[in-house]
């Protein structure tokens, strides 16, 4: 299982609460550039819209500019594959219980590829400060704990 995209802020802007796997609706050359390691999935957020989620924000260049049709967008929503039960609990919590779904990851399950996205609850700025200090002190021990 090969890991093509992350998103490292994720984890330092949101709390992560629940996780979810799902497939994507992709072209060819998207499929490629995700492979490739092109794809930007940084401020990104799945919305859920007439019973269907679709993931918005993200960039998945082409994989050979030149030969792309012009009318490519690499902004564009590209819808989620969810089960209902996925996509029911997906929009009660976004609409009800105020939390935003955020893409972590895009890797292979075989030969698909799936994306990895989570519900969070958005971190305060003294939230953020406390895991920057906890940071901090954890390298330092390990600094301290190497040199001894």
């Amino acid at each position: 299982m090969s890991n093509y995209a992350s998103n490292k802020k994720a984890h330092f802007n949101f709390e992560i609460l629940e996780t979810f796997e799902a497939g994507l609706v992709l072209l060819g050359t998207e499929v490629k550039s995700i492979r490739a390691g092109k794809a930007r999935l940084e401020g990104g957020h799945i919305i859920v819209r007439g019973g269907e989620a679709y993931l918005v924000g993200i960039g998945i260049p082409s994989f050979q500019p030149i030969n792309t049709a012009k009318s490519y967008d690499p902004e564009r929503a590209r819808k989620l594959l969810l089960s209902k039960k996925e996509l029911e609990e997906l929009e009660r919590a976004t609409e009800h219980a105020r939390l935003t779904a955020v893409p972590l990851s895009l890797y292979n399950k075989g030969r698909q590829i799936k994306l990895g996205f989570a519900l969070a609850r958005g971190k305060k700025k003294a939230d953020k400060r406390e895991t920057l200090k906890a940071r901090d002190t954890k390298r330092d021990i390990a600094r301290t704990l190497k040199q001894n």
